[in-house]
């Protein structure tokens, strides 16, 4: 989450005018997150979610994406749900851009999650999976292993600034990968990105997970393998077996694994890797002026390639 676009009183009151949500009593603008502009927004009718879809998002997607945040509460998964206006349309415009407004799900994020942590998280995780089974819309994963190539091709001369040599290290893990790269697993909707401040706990039990802009149809593994990476480092950059035994485990409690599944989490996990990479690397200096935003450093992403490039069954816990 991110603010780019800001919105005047003017502009939040006429789009309220279309909802039965009462009048707004507060709105805040979220700075965690690069792509899209968040605000959270008290009415009357209690909390929401306002976004504005920024940068990445493509308006073709928006119906994929807010057609299966409605999908998986109706199929009793815990997530943000869009909020319809009076005539039943969800997609609404400010200042030409698409928003929505979704509900506000309670919980919080954890910022040190611990194996209890990880093992909900990917209990929850399967649970998505699972909920998602049967959603008819279709989205093929953009920033999928075809795309990194083509991508870090005109990001080559930023990696050799944040550190000399840099890109062609890049290069031969992307040969790697493209060599490499497993085909046949099972596919369904996964989140594409599984982080901890998308994912709200309550008494150390998962909650509900946001953000679902990246969703796609993919490899399942894959969002096994990214949310490895993102829930199992530690601050040090050392890749936590525990954790990650845990996150596996709880996954498991809901969706066993397959062994063709289970064998490719290194290189899957090696891939997330590399697709944070990249994007964090392009938004380095492409972050606007003024924009309330968090940038994310490449650089420790680029530390969790070299451990997977090192150590290419660190996931397989060892």
């Amino acid at each position: 989450m991110a603010v780019y676009t800001d919105i005047t009183d003017v502009e939040l009151a006429g789009l309220l005018a279309d909802f039965d949500l009462g009048v707004a009593l507060s709105l805040k603008g979220v700075a965690e997150g690069v792509e899209n502009s968040n605000f959270l927004l008290e009415t009357e009718a209690g909390r929401y979610f306002l976004t504005i879809y920024e940068r990445r998002v493509d308006p073709a997607d928006l119906p994929f994406f807010l057609g299966l945040m409605r999908w998986l509460a109706e199929h009793g998964y815990p997530s943000a749900t869009p909020i319809p206006d009076r005539a039943g349309e969800i997609l609404k415009a400010v200042r030409g851009k698409p928003a929505a407004i979704v509900s506000f799900l309670s919980g919080l994020s954890v910022r040190r999650p611990g194996a209890v942590h990880c093992r909900e998280a990917g209990a929850g995780l399967a649970a998505l999976h699972l909920a998602a089974t049967g959603f008819p819309g279709v989205r093929a994963n953009d920033l999928g292993h075809a795309a990194w190539g083509p991508m870090f091709r005109g990001l080559k001369n930023q990696a050799e600034g944040l550190k000399p040599g840099l890109a062609a290290t890049i290069d031969g893990d992307l040969a790697h990968l493209a060599e490499g790269w497993p085909t046949g697993l099972p596919e369904g909707v996964i989140h594409a990105d599984y982080f901890p401040d998308n994912v709200f706990f309550k008494g150390g039990a998962f909650a509900g997970a946001i953000d679902f802009y990246f969703a796609c149809v993919d490899a399942l593994a894959y969002d096994i393998a990214v949310a490895l990476n993102a829930w199992c480092f530690e601050p040090d950059g050392s890749f936590n077996i525990t954790s990650a035994r845990a996150l596996v485990s709880g996954y498991e409690s809901k969706r066993p694994l397959s062994d063709a599944e289970r064998a490719a989490l290194p290189i899957l996990a090696h891939g997330a890797a590399m697709r944070f990479f990249l994007t964090r690397l392009h938004d380095w200096d492409a972050t606007p002026t003024g924009a309330l935003v968090k940038r994310k450093d490449p650089l420790e992403y680029e530390r969790k390639l070299a451990v997977h490039r090192a150590a290419p069954d660190l996931v397989l816990f060892g």
